[in-house]
């Protein structure tokens, strides 16, 4: 039956097709028409459908593939132009995206008739499908035509957005879809034809209002105004812009409100960054971390204002408290001796460096999201204000006062467990700051061991987390030694209560009440041992302890520091007995005057047998002190040699108990020698250490990796180095190149 049929001739076929495309036009016209039914689209399938595969020459596929072209480019040249040429703005915009409804109707339904056309055809020839035929006869003449107004119509409506209007969104949002689709697969419309000139306008826009809001705005109303307007560009991309638009977008914005006036706002009178740090105003703060952190290094200067103003905030306290101090030292001074020496101003001064970090490290963790460059200007700041001497003492003095105040029974400061650890952990974390961290350690040492001899230590649990904080923090040599001497005082419990039970089994009876500390030297801070005549009493108790400790630890020996000891003596003075609690040192000087009426200063040195600076020191404490329960002849303020001393019968107070101090040395210049000296050993043993592994080094590499291997404790003074190579030359540990004297090598 095929062979038998007639061909369809194309004018024809071309003729019923055209009727067809006609009444599908009318219907996208909106004018009267009925709607296809089946068996009409059928007929107008099966006609291309002949026409394609009629044997040659009526193979029409050819011809019916520009047929289908021609349609379009009809249609669009008869109805479409001319209707969007009548047209501007917003109502140009509308028609168009009716016009581009339509267009993509007709598209579907002839490639539907033509449907045979594509399947076969066009994959044989490698052409474009019927649909993107249709979608590129609009592309070369529609939109070619319009693409220019459509563009500025939407940038009008955009730019009567920005300026508070409310405008059609959904029909934005529709013409940009034409641009994308009209790309068939890649941006290029979208962003040639719109995206440059938005890009521009939108500088221009931002251009004009930054520079009307930098002369009027405070630097928080700007802010404001900025990030409002970034909120509602972002919310333009979400709404009706592309996606990919958005960076670009926001990157013009940033670059005119935020790049082009960064210094002016930043560093705007009464409002700029620094006015804002100093009024604590956190939220505007925020606000500006938010804004800066959007452009390349745009956090840089605020994080340097943030530097300075914390800088200029610990130099402040730095200043205030050596004021204070100086003007207490002045006071006492026309006062006369007074018990105040200023530690009160030293110790709010720690307490004020705490609560300055808390407070900017609160800003850092909230306002600057915990940045590690506002974490590096925290730190710059507080290195460059915690290592200033205060009132002619280090920060590491300074808080090891603090910690001592903190954890001895009747420090100052009257805090909650909880209170006390979480001061510790802060007194911690600002040790970090301090550069002479092993002065700090070395100060710590002096006060723990007093509390630990003493027994003014409040907490063993609170002296033990903090030197666990300070291993975590320092290493486990920095706290080898604290962690000793807590440990030997619990052995020398022990050992006591052994002493007591080997009293009892030998059955001894000493005249007195003894009680012995052993320590382990190496732990503990060296202490002047002053040799002294004891009496009879005490020189038993120390005999016969010798003998205990002799039988319990061989291979050790004994070394007794009498200036740590503490002695409790009944006075029986006329109105009542009361009773003393003094130095083993004041104890012998006391028990001198049980059996004689008086006694000259050189009858007491000789008995005691000791040097003059110790032994005036010892009797100025009885003498001329709170206490004076030795009176003199003459008396007088000061003690001479020709003074006669004896007992002060009449001395009486109101307690029945008092504690008889011994003025306090100055521990500072011992603890600087120690320190000094500890330095030298630990630069000596870096040099050799460095100079073992490298055999041969130059001098400014190996005072470099000196300085490297020793800043977590100290900052090493470069003269000192200098000075420790030259001695292991001279100890022959390092030897000068003969022909390059700035280059050493290790003498193994």
């Amino acid at each position: 039956m095929m062979a038998d049929r007639k061909p369809i001739e194309l004018a024809e076929g071309w003729s019923f097709m055209e009727k067809g495309i006609q009444k599908l036009i009318r219907l996208l016209e909106g004018e009267p028409e009925d709607q296809f039914n089946a068996e009409q689209y059928m007929h107008l399938y099966t006609t291309i459908y002949n026409m394609c595969t009629q044997k040659p020459p009526h193979d029409y596929s050819e011809q019916l593939y520009g047929k289908y072209r021609e349609a379009f480019n009809k249609y669009i040249n008869e109805k479409v132009l001319p209707s969007l040429r009548e047209h501007r703005d917003e109502v140009l915009l509308k028609e168009l995206y009716q016009r581009w409804g339509n267009h993509k109707l007709m598209v579907r339904w002839l490639s539907r008739f033509f449907n045979y056309l594509d399947r076969y055809y066009v994959l044989r020839h490698t052409l474009h499908p019927l649909k993107d035929v249709g979608l590129l006869c609009f592309k070369d003449h529609v939109y070619a035509e319009t693409k220019k107004r459509t563009k500025d119509a939407v940038l009008m409506l955009i730019e009567k957005e920005r300026e508070g209007e409310l405008v059609d969104r959904a029909l934005v949002k529709n013409i940009l879809g034409i641009f994308i689709e009209l790309g068939m697969g890649n941006m290029d419309c979208y962003e040639k034809d719109f995206e440059e000139f938005l890009l521009a306008e939108t500088s221009a826009f931002y251009r004009r209002k930054a520079s009307e809001w930098i002369e009027q705005d405070s630097c928080p109303d700007y802010m404001l105004k900025a990030e409002e307007c970034l909120r509602l560009e972002e919310e333009r991309v979400e709404n009706y812009l592309h996606a990919s638009t958005k960076p670009k977008l926001l990157k013009e914005v940033e670059a005119e409100l935020l790049s082009n006036y960064e210094t002016r706002l930043l560093t705007k009178e009464h409002s700029g960054c620094a006015a804002l740090l100093k009024d604590d105003k956190t939220e505007d703060l925020a606000r500006m971390y938010r804004l800066f952190q959007r452009i390349p290094k745009g956090l840089d200067p605020v994080a340097e204002i943030f530097k300075e103003h914390v800088d200029s905030e610990g130099m402040k306290l730095v200043k205030e408290v050596t004021e204070a101090v100086e003007l207490a030292k002045e006071k006492q001074a026309k006062a006369g001796p007074s018990r105040d020496t200023g530690t009160s101003h030293e110790q709010q001064y720690v307490r004020a460096v705490i609560d300055l970090h808390d407070k900017y490290l609160l800003y850092v963790s909230t306002c600057f999201c915990n940045s590690s460059l506002f974490h590096k200007s925290l730190k710059e700041a507080f290195e460059n204000f915690v290592n200033k001497s205060v009132a002619g003492s280090t920060s590491a003095e300074l808080m090891a006062s603090f910690c001592d105040n903190l954890l001895k029974k009747g420090g100052s400061e009257k805090l909650s467990d909880e209170a006390i650890e979480e001061t510790l952990e802060k007194v911690v974390k600002l040790l970090a700051y301090v550069s002479d961290k092993d002065m700090f350690a070395e100060f710590y040492r002096k006060k723990l061991s007093r509390r630990l001899l003493q027994d003014k230590s409040a907490s063993d649990d609170h002296e033990r987390s903090l030197l666990s904080r300070l291993k975590q923090q320092c290493g486990a040599q920095f706290t080898s030694k604290m962690e000793g001497m807590v440990t030997d005082l619990q052995l020398a419990k022990e050992k006591q209560q052994n002493f007591d039970d080997w009293l009892k089994e030998k059955g001894k009876k000493l005249a007195i009440d003894l009680s012995v500390t052993v320590l382990t030297t190496g732990f503990w801070p060296t202490y002047k041992s002053i040799e002294v005549a004891l009496p009879r009493e005490m020189v038993e108790g120390v005999e016969v302890y010798r003998q205990y400790y002799d039988s319990d630890s061989k291979h050790r020996k004994l070394t007794w520091i009498y200036t740590l000891g503490t002695a409790v003596l009944r006075g029986n003075f006329q109105s009542k007995p009361i009773e003393m609690q003094m130095n083993t040192l004041q104890a012998a000087l006391c028990m001198l005057l049980n059996d004689v009426d008086e006694l000259s200063y050189q009858e007491v040195q000789e008995r005691l047998r000791l040097p003059d600076d110790d032994l005036q020191r010892l009797l100025h404490s009885l003498v001329c002190a709170k206490y004076k329960i030795i009176k003199k002849d003459p008396e007088g303020k000061t003690i001479s040699k020709s003074d006669k001393f004896s007992f002060n019968h009449g001395f009486t107070d109101k307690l029945r108990r008092i504690k008889i101090p011994l003025p306090p040395l100055d521990e500072k210049k011992k603890v600087m020698e120690d320190v000094d000296k500890d330095r030298r050993y630990a630069i000596d043993a870096a040099i050799v250490r460095i100079m073992k592994s490298r055999k041969v080094l130059q001098h400014q590499t190996l005072v470099m990796e000196v300085i490297q291997q020793l800043q977590r404790m100290f900052k090493p003074d470069l003269k000192l180095i200098k000075k420790r190579i030259e001695d292991l030359i001279q100890r022959e540990y390092l030897e000068r190149d003969k022909d390059n004297p700035t280059l050493f090598k290790y003498l193994a």
